[in-house]
């Protein structure tokens, strides 16, 4: 199934192709519509369909803006203009900033519906030579990737002369002039330990990752991508690198059977700092453990301070894998605990003992780093009473374990949902006191949240666990069921009111939410 999303400013247009299409039986989703351009971007920027059919006169933004933007951010999204007889210049336009076919005016729903499926059978096309796995293996075999591949692991271990970057990046044709800088790691994973699927991720992403503007890509270790994303504006790097990071999840997870988990290292401003970024997101990458779950974690929405991520020795294993663990891997800790302990019966007093200390030390100090101290939160961890209970039995020794490794997920919980707590309640807070307004976008809250679109999108998803779009219109759904069950209002005016730009694509989209139109579920709660 491929995801459509139309962009006209002619609600009859809209409402035309959006019913007059059977969209699931041809192998289609309708994804969603907007009236004008700039809506639009932000609107496909959250969804990101598969195909976008727009009109190129509109309103804000026309339809060539859009494309140029789409295929600037987006690039493997496909695109069908709708022109008039007296656009054709614009429509030769369109054709050269990448759109893939353009319908004349007065068209017919079956002219569309062709398009489309010709667009997709394109997709398909593309599809299979991406996911051609001899082909990429041939690549990267190259000479010349295998020297470029060698010079940027260098560079990122430090191992690279900083006299000799500058010449080597020119005769390899590397342009790593910039004043900002970021390094992103990317792990794709087959959940069923399925190669193929694996492959195929890959290869799709080593196509795409050329066409990412200011980013170096190459592969590491088989399955990790690694990115140095660079930037003469830290706002922009920072925006560009979260958008990175959501293409690769995008293009990594169109086999379902594959998750990608992507860490971004702190920002630097010298070529000889790329090690740290780098170091930074590896050991984000290393410690984390989203096991079927695709996730973005940055060294700044994890850190506490402004030099990147906790400072963690190599002695401190336990500290650094609580860093990220959730609460599903404290059995996986506790088994490799309780192993230790199996493995020597015989000691299991003065083992237990040392473990338990150790354990609760590494808390301690886990606590310390994100601002607190065990001893004024949890003073009863630190007596000798909670050991000497925890060390008479193995059950006891289990029980104090999981308590102990209970609260530390919670404790630092607490404290990274914090950072962005407030971000996520002041966003939801201005939703709800202006879902009204028809041009409320992604951008608009994340200007009010003083954050970038990328990265307000990236964290809204993750601790709200839908999108924004998602979110705001459920908002704009469930205050549209208020209206229906306590005015008299009709239905065009509810849609308004609730922020929609079209009365049919409110009932569209009201029935899709609820599996009833707004005068059924009048009729049915009122009844």
């Amino acid at each position: 199934m491929y995801k459509v999303f139309l962009v006209d400013d002619e609600p009859i247009v809209l409402e035309g192709i959006r019913t007059k299409l059977e969209w699931e039986k041809n192998g289609f989703i309708f994804a969603g519509e907007a009236t004008d351009g700039e809506i639009a971007l932000s609107m496909i920027h959250e969804i990101k369909p598969d195909i976008v059919i727009t009109d190129i006169k509109m309103p804000f933004m026309d339809g060539l803006q859009l494309s140029a933007e789409i295929k600037k951010l987006i690039p493997w999204i496909k695109i069908i203009i709708l022109s008039g007889h007296d656009e054709f210049e614009y429509a030769k336009k369109a054709i050269s900033i990448g759109v893939e076919d353009y319908l004349l005016k007065p068209f017919t729903f079956e002219e569309v519906l062709q398009s489309l499926l010709k667009v997709s059978a394109h997709i398909d096309i593309e599809k299979k030579q991406l996911s051609d796995i001899s082909k990429m293996k041939e690549e990267l075999k190259s000479t010349e990737q295998i020297i470029k591949k060698d010079f940027l692991n260098n560079l990122l271990h430090g191992s690279e002369n900083l006299s000799d970057i500058v010449n080597k990046s020119q005769e390899l044709k590397i342009d790593l002039i910039s004043r900002y800088y970021k390094v992103l790691v990317s792990e794709i994973i087959s959940k069923s330990d399925n190669t193929v699927n694996q492959q195929e991720a890959i290869s799709l992403l080593n196509s795409y990752s050329s066409t990412w503007e200011q980013t170096i890509s190459y592969f590491h270790h088989s399955n990790r991508l690694i990115c140095i994303v660079k930037n003469g504006l830290e706002e922009e790097l920072e925006d560009n690198v979260y958008q990175i990071a959501k293409s690769i999840e995008y293009i990594g997870t169109q086999n379902p059977d594959c998750k990608i988990t992507t860490a971004i290292g702190k920002t630097v401003d010298h070529l000889s700092e790329l090690p740290a970024s780098y170091e930074d997101a590896k050991k984000i990458l290393d410690a984390s453990n989203y096991k079927n779950e695709n996730r973005i974690l940055s060294a700044e929405d994890l850190s506490q301070n402004s030099n990147g991520i906790l400072e963690l020795k190599d002695s401190d294993p336990l500290v650094n894998r609580l860093k990220y663990a959730s609460k599903q891997d404290i059995s996986s800790i506790i088994e490799e605990t309780m192993t230790l302990i199996h493995n020597n019966k015989d000691q299991f007093q003065v083992i237990s003992s040392y473990l338990m200390v150790d354990i609760i030390f590494d808390i301690s100090k886990l606590v310390e780093s994100l601002g607190g101290s065990l001893k004024d939160i949890k003073p009863e961890f630190l007596q000798k009473s909670f050991v000497d209970y925890a060390v008479q039995d193995e059950n006891n020794f289990n029980q104090k374990l999981v308590e102990l490794l209970d609260f530390a997920i919670e404790y630092r919980d607490s404290k990274i949902s914090g950072k962005y707590g407030d971000v996520i309640l002041k966003a939801k807070k201005y939703i709800d006191e202006h879902f009204t307004d028809q041009n409320i976008t992604l951008t608009t809250v994340a200007e009010e949240v003083c954050l970038s679109p990328n990265h307000f999108s990236t964290i809204f998803s993750q601790e709200c666990k839908t999108t924004f779009i998602e979110y705001l219109t459920d908002v704009r759904i469930e205050n549209a069921k208020k209206l229906l069950l306590t005015t008299e209002m009709k239905g065009y005016d509810i849609a308004y009111e609730c922020g929609f730009s079209d009365p049919h694509y409110f009932s569209y989209i009201f029935k899709k939410n609820t599996g009833l139109s707004p005068r059924e579920y009048k009729s049915n709660i009122t009844d």
